[in-house]
């Protein structure tokens, strides 16, 4: 299939993506997916923009992101709770109607969010809740050819969400044991929740199937606050990251500008990682 060759070709570069939730939103679809590519990207991810919309509508979508060379990487919506027992049904119904929707978009990774604390429950019970239900998503999206990547939210943004550490998110997807199931690792909440963003992910690369990117404090582009980008693109070059990089931030200028300027500092930094594995013989 030609998209899935693209998008496979895209990941062995690292190609970054917008997040087309922080571009523009008060904008047609069909303009902001053209910001999209007039900054130089190949992809993007969706949340919601797709609710309500027909079949003609989805059709008009996939020939605008054709058009323009453009992939739906993955997709999140989903609200269900993988933490509370009492919602599993209907985090199965979500689920199912979300295959469609990806059918229709073309894409074949869907994002899931743990859900909220459930009061009267240790951690350890929310922490096997979670794990139960992650399972049992893989069970369903799996013969889709569908991965799952689970992310995290830091306490400041959700103070009562579940699955603000890492290395817990990681710690499940290893539990998991699902080669369908990895880790979306979010640097802007984990920078919030705890830090040393660099040893975690040397430690557990293996188990990521995507990066979000936006700098702390503010959600803004990469160099505009505390997170050094260039050392977290340099080190996803060198140990072979070989997926999108994801843009979540919030422009403070012209937005097109900000995504080329933030696709060219993770490109010209990857690639200094790369040639860094290469001097050390690893590639």
């Amino acid at each position: 299939m030609v998209l899935e060759k693209c998008a496979n070709r895209s990941r062995r570069n690292s190609v970054p993506i917008g997040l087309l939730w922080t571009i523009a939103p008060k904008l047609p679809f069909e303009q902001r997916i053209a910001m999209v590519a007039d900054a130089g990207y190949h992809a993007l991810e969706l949340v919601d923009e797709y609710n309500g919309w027909p079949s003609a509508e989805f059709a008009n979508a996939r020939r605008q992101l054709h058009q323009r060379g453009i992939v739906v990487d993955a997709c999140g919506g989903i609200d269900a709770s993988l933490v509370d027992t009492g919602q599993r049904e209907l985090l199965s119904q979500q689920i199912r109607a979300k295959l469609a929707v990806l059918a229709e978009l073309e894409c074949s990774r869907l994002i899931l969010l743990s859900g909220d604390r459930v009061p009267g429950l240790s951690h350890e019970q929310m922490h096997a809740n979670c794990l139960e239900s992650l399972k049992r998503v893989a069970e369903i999206t799996g013969p889709k050819n569908i991965e799952v990547l689970l992310e995290n939210i830091d306490p400041e943004e959700n103070p009562r969400y579940f699955l603000t550490s890492v290395a817990e998110g990681f710690e499940m997807v290893r539990e998991a044991n699902n080669a369908q199931v990895r880790f979306l690792y979010d640097f802007f909440h984990e920078q919030i929740s705890e830090g040393n963003l660099i040893a975690k992910l040397e430690k557990n690369l293996n188990l990521v199937g995507l990066v979000h990117v936006a700098d702390v404090p503010g959600r803004h582009a990469p160099g505009t606050g505390e997170i050094n980008y260039a050392n977290i693109f340099r080190k996803l070059g060198q140990r072979g990251y070989s997926h999108f990089i994801a843009m979540e931030f919030l422009p403070l200028g012209e937005p097109v500008s900000e995504l080329r300027a933030a696709r060219e500092l993770a490109e010209k930094y990857f690639a200094e990682g790369q040639q860094l594995a290469i001097n050390e013989g690893k590639v």
